[in-house]
């Protein structure tokens, strides 16, 4: 289906935490000197401005960036995520939002190797035209723009079937991001059909997934089926900023799931999570849940 533009959801509290998340395994890959891979295979558009149509149309980034945007108590890791996307603002009003390739551009190092995959015909162009404008920026401070365009490539096309190419990365080291829209119910069977595939091919690679937390039979199954595939770890972090509405309707709340997450993730998100809780909340619905496990052939999971 191509009705889905995250145009519409840019900042908002999912946003907040995908990102937050993304942003922390990036930064542990990192920390060694060999290259990685990150592989997106929902890349969307790439960059977001908030008063375009789409995006202010329901304003979702009111419930998510907005509320931490002036706030002088953030702990270091959503300090580091408003850092980043402060630096895309220069004139401190909060214009425009990044998308995961762009916080994935801006954290990566030169010899680390971005993969995008986008299927929207529009969004492709737009991602497009933005990783043209990055290297444009790249040029006038001196980098080689050739050696960028290998480290970016930009691919149209459908980023389940394109991640089985590209694994395992050259370096044997990588982070796969995958965030469907979840509009076509078949997306939450696909996931785990891709990452089952994918572990075959590159088990010690770290892929995160994002998912919506629904009153649909398949987001409610989602996350225990994920934790069934054969891993080394997993671990699965959701966000609830209010009560479900009674309607069932409205994207309330939404997690995380990752397969073998650095040893870092978990403690650095039950420091946080409160947090984002008691910032994000709406009302006394609000929470969070943070478990880690290894699949359960082996033993059970453990609540943080």
């Amino acid at each position: 289906m191509l009705s889905y533009r995250h145009a519409f959801h840019a900042g908002n509290h999912a946003d907040v935490l995908k990102h937050i998340v993304e942003m922390q395994l990036l930064e542990y890959m990192g920390q060694k000197d060999a290259a990685y891979t990150y592989i997106d295979t929902h890349a969307g558009a790439g960059l977001y401005a908030l008063d375009s149509a789409y995006a202010s149309k329901n304003a979702e980034f009111e419930s998510g960036i907005a509320r931490l945007w002036e706030r002088n108590d953030l702990p270091g890791p959503v300090a580091d995520y408003v850092k980043l996307i402060k630096g895309l603002n220069p004139s401190g009003k909060m214009r425009y939002y990044p998308g995961s390739p762009y916080c994935a551009d801006k954290i990566m190092r030169e010899q680390d190797r971005l993969r995008l995959f986008e299927l929207h015909p529009a969004d492709i162009k737009i991602l497009q035209d933005n990783f043209r404008k990055v290297e444009a920026h790249a040029a006038a401070q001196g980098v080689r723009v050739s050696a960028r365009g290998k480290r970016v490539m930009i691919q149209k096309g459908d980023g389940f079937l394109g991640l089985k190419a590209l694994l395992p990365p050259p370096s044997r080291r990588g982070l796969v991001l995958i965030d469907p829209p979840y509009e076509d119910k078949a997306d939450y069977r696909r996931v785990k059909e891709t990452l089952a595939d994918a572990l075959t091919r590159f088990a010690t690679g770290t892929y995160a997934v994002w998912y919506p937390v629904l009153q649909r039979m398949e987001s409610r199954q989602f996350a225990d089926k994920l934790k069934q595939l054969q891993c080394k770890e997993w671990l699965n972090v959701t966000l609830s900023v209010s009560t479900p509405s009674p309607d069932g309707f409205g994207l309330y709340s939404s997690g995380m799931f990752v397969l073998n997450p650095p040893w870092t993730l978990a403690p650095m998100l039950k420091d946080i999570m409160p947090y984002l809780v008691s910032v994000l909340g709406r009302d006394a619905g609000a929470n969070f849940t943070l478990e880690t496990g290894v699949p359960k052939i082996f033993t059970g999971k453990r609540a943080i």
